[in-house]
């Protein structure tokens, strides 16, 4: 009976250690990612994904396709497809600077800037690993096919303020991500359809005028000539055709935000008079004083000031200045400026969403 018993308590051992090989806690996922990170930064490091990212930051679900292209050292390609607008912009990060692409409408603006260095973008796989990697009271359970972690969020938003990541048992690719607020809600949704590390990219696949020609409007046609008969340089005749486009759009109104901070009230609106990009001035007053410029660009590219990138989901802005602060973005071909001294970032991002899905009246 002790030979019995014996026999019986090892089989029960084995058993146990089988049963929990492969098996993996929150430490040993939290090493791996940090060994898939590391070879991110190697000379070879890169990834690609797609999926759709929704945001509920305005009166509505806004709802993007996004795309995410990742090449060491610091090449970083972003489409943004808004599919209630059919409008795609692309953030690029290459050896000349930071741009934001409208392709469709012909518009570049380029700056200076450190992005996305030590700012979190929910959709950058180097932002999820830190994220997880960071938090030591992090939370985590598995499932059948997921490693899920809960844990603080690292956004430029302070309304954002926990995250929730899935990321697939095998290839610790991430599969979706929750990002939610103070009091629980989800803020943004992100699911990936694909991801793959370490992807052939074509040679020109960061290069500024790759992207503005590979999803721009429609070509032309019919040859264009000058007043002599002779034909215009591609180059003239799609900027002229741009440029007439731009102007026959026109005045777009006034684009009221649905957000107001508490103990703010708007003031007044002016449109500025004998202003060729029918430029629209709004002013607000209360504990936060500060004012919204909406403009339609006629330069095709827009060089702006170095400053910092800032993540409004929708886009990519740009926060430059001291004492008076300006966050500057471009939407559908419309440019926005606030300006302030005293409007803090969180509440000119909130801002900036809410004017996302507004018209002009």
């Amino acid at each position: 009976m002790r030979r019995i018993a014996w026999v019986l308590a090892v089989i029960m051992s084995v058993t146990l250690i089988m049963t929990g090989c492969g098996k993996k806690d929150s430490a040993s996922v939290v090493k791996d990612l940090n060994d898939v990170a590391d070879k991110l930064e190697s000379k070879t490091g890169a990834y690609q994904g797609a999926g759709t990212m929704t945001l509920y930051t305005g009166e509505q679900p806004q709802e993007y396709k996004v795309e995410v292209w990742y090449k060491n050292p610091s090449y970083y390609r972003i489409s943004l497809a808004n599919v209630q607008k059919n409008i795609t912009q692309i953030v690029l990060r290459n050896d000349e600077g930071v741009f934001v692409l409208t392709p469709s409408l012909g518009k570049s603006f380029r700056f200076q800037s450190d992005w996305p260095d030590n700012q979190g973008q929910v959709y950058l796989y180097q932002t999820l690993v830190k994220g997880i990697v960071a938090d030591d009271n992090r939370q985590f359970v598995a499932d059948k096919d997921s490693y899920i972690f809960d844990v603080a969020a690292n956004y430029q938003s302070s309304a954002l303020v926990r995250q929730k990541i899935w990321l697939n048992k095998k290839t610790y690719e991430p599969k979706e991500v929750q990002v939610s607020d103070s009091e629980a809600k989800v803020v943004v949704d992100v699911k990936f359809d694909k991801f793959t590390f370490n992807p052939e990219f074509a040679a020109d696949s960061f290069d500024m005028q790759k992207n503005m020609a590979s999803q721009g409007a429609s070509e032309n046609t019919v040859a264009q000539v000058d007043e002599n008969g002779n034909p215009l340089p591609a180059a003239e005749t799609q900027e002229g055709a741009q440029a007439q486009a731009s102007a026959q759009l026109g005045d777009f109104g006034i684009i009221e935000p649905g957000y107001t901070p508490e103990g703010v009230k708007f003031k007044d609106s002016n449109k500025v008079e004998d202003s060729d990009d029918h430029a629209v001035l709004l002013r607000y007053d209360g504990i936060y004083q500060y004012t919204i410029m909406e403009s339609r660009p006629l330069d095709q590219a827009v060089s702006l000031a170095p400053g910092t990138g800032v993540d409004l989901g929708f886009t990519l802005g740009l926060l430059t200045g001291d004492e008076q602060q300006t966050l500057t973005w471009m939407s559908d071909g419309l440019q926005y400026r606030i300006t302030s001294a005293n409007l803090p970032l969180s509440e000119m991002m909130e801002i900036a969403a809410s004017m996302q899905d507004q018209a002009g009246k």
